[in-house]
């Protein structure tokens, strides 16, 4: 079924227009409990083993085998999208996910779960999202008319970020006061609970046949072929890579809040949600305002922005202050993703929509794991806070030499071009 067949209400100018759809909303409570439990599982990762190891680079090395799948499965995961049911697909990868956090479950209750054992789960979640990604982003465009396409971007982009605020605050007092096996066995749970909410959808969601075909390095490599002949397209995506790159500080978060703030897991997860607070804030914004023109100058703007608080939060040594400018944060960031999602969605024709997905999520899902490892290595050789600094300047210098290198993209006005 295409965008314009799905069912629902087809003329309303309403701000909550997406949730008049019914899968809509399944798949924004999909997409909300999922980033729950994915948080909730962060936090109590995180904060288990600086707490056992006092490592930096452990924490470093979670990001790394989080980022492996999504490059040793990069050129399968886009063309198993375009060729398989997506829901299957995401329902079966959330499942693998909730499978994970059992083992872990299992092990804090028969003992002392390993730090092995940790990365062990931690590669077969990423497993699982490395193939959730691609289909779940191939997803939405079929969910809601083309008309109201932007306003579904930025609530399903909402979801995301309220699951940012809500997850990292239940893991950390969960952790703080019912401890790591509480911790796990709700993360398991609620990755169970995402997975019936995307098997719920009743949108047919086979891909369109013309994006079928035997495996082939042609059609493996589709999606990047594709992303790289427009300008446009690749810089947004490009840029975003760099700023999840250098500008990320989750891996850091439980170093900042246990040896620099001088407090508890409760910290760490008020510290994880505040971008989300920021982010929500935006979109509530930017859903009544949607931007209307100088699309690509103001995602360029916004990353700058990004960078130079990324910068500040590096020098900050009060929780309050950290909070505040994480908000912040969160809200220039929100501006960037509502444009690039945007853009790359609604150019993108639906048979190859996996494909490019897939090449989205490397970009940025899986570089933001690859930048956990890159914060956690160069903290060890620098120090935290001069390792944040630097992650913060260079993203603002990447967003200016953005508007020299991709001069398409800087002066590209609407967000959807007919």
């Amino acid at each position: 079924m295409s965008a314009h067949q799905a069912s629902g209400p087809a003329a309303n100018t309403s701000s909550l227009v997406a949730f008049t759809y019914r899968d809509f909303r399944y798949w924004v409570s999909y997409r909300f409990l999922s980033g729950v439990a994915y948080q909730i599982k962060t936090v109590g990762i995180g904060w288990y083993l600086y707490d056992t190891t006092g490592s930096t680079v452990a924490l470093g090395l979670a990001g790394l085998f989080a980022f492996l799948p999504s490059i040793v499965f990069a050129l399968v995961t886009g063309h198993v999208a375009d060729t398989y049911n997506r829901k299957l697909i995401v329902a079966l990868s959330y499942l693998l996910c909730a499978a994970a956090m059992g083992v872990l479950c299992y092990a804090v209750f028969t003992g002392v779960a390993p730090v092995w054992l940790i990365y062990a789960a931690t590669v077969v979640m990423g497993i699982g999202r490395a193939f959730a990604n691609p289909a779940s982003q191939a997803i939405t465009p079929n969910l809601v008319p083309r008309e109201h396409f932007a306003n579904a971007v930025t609530w399903y982009s909402s979801s995301w970020h309220l699951a940012t605020i809500a997850g990292p605050v239940i893991g950390g007092l969960l952790y703080a006061f019912a401890g790591t096996r509480v911790v796990f066995v709700t993360a398991a749970t609620i990755f169970l609970i995402s997975a019936f909410c995307a098997w719920a959808l009743r949108t047919p969601l086979d891909p369109p046949e013309s994006g079928r075909g035997p495996v082939s390095m042609e059609s493996l490599l589709a999606g990047f072929k594709f992303m790289w002949e427009k300008p446009v397209m690749f810089g947004a995506v490009a840029l975003d890579c760099v700023a999840v790159l250098f500008g990320g500080v989750n891996a850091l978060l439980p170093v900042i809040a246990k040896d620099i703030l001088l407090a508890g897991p409760e910290a760490l997860g008020l510290l994880r949600s505040s971008p989300a607070i920021g982010a929500i804030l935006m979109s509530a914004v930017v859903a009544r305002h949607p931007v209307k023109s100088g699309a690509g100058r103001k995602m360029l703007i916004s990353v700058g922005i990004y960078g130079l608080l990324i910068a500040l939060f590096g020098l900050s040594q009060w929780l309050w202050t950290s909070i505040a400018l994480l908000i912040l944060i969160g809200a220039a960031d929100m501006v960037s993703v509502v444009i690039r999602h945007t853009m790359v969605q609604a150019e993108t024709p639906d048979e190859m929509r996996g494909r490019v997905a897939a090449v989205n999520s490397i970009f940025i899902g899986a570089t933001g794991d690859l930048g956990e490892f890159r914060a956690g290595i160069m903290a060890a050789a620098l120090g935290t806070l001069p390792a944040i600094v630097f992650g913060g300047l260079t993203t603002m210098v990447f967003a200016g030499l953005w508007f020299k290198l991709f001069p398409a993209l800087a002066n590209r006005d609407k967000l959807i071009e007919h």
